[in-house]
């Protein structure tokens, strides 16, 4: 499934284009920089360890402005 962006100006929806992304870890860095702009989530960490219970890492760790743990995991679909 794609995800469709708008612009909408003076109530005229346009499509924006999309670009695809090479890596997905180009794609990490580029939502952990902007993580707040673009989730409205403050960025604690990247590959945040589950502990040695789990053997696993979380790809980027953040919290909510309730301050509730947000888990983002990137998948790449190729």
């Amino acid at each position: 499934m794609d995800l469709k962006l708008f612009r909408v100006d003076a109530g005229c929806a346009t499509e924006m284009t999309g670009v695809p992304v090479t890596l997905e870890s180009d794609l990490q860095a580029l939502v952990e920089r902007n993580m707040q702009t673009m989730l409205g989530v403050r960025f604690l960490a990247s590959e945040f360890p589950t502990g040695d219970g789990h053997g696993g890492r979380i790809d980027s760790l953040g919290l909510d402005e309730t301050g509730s743990p947000v888990i983002v995991e990137f998948t790449d679909r190729r």
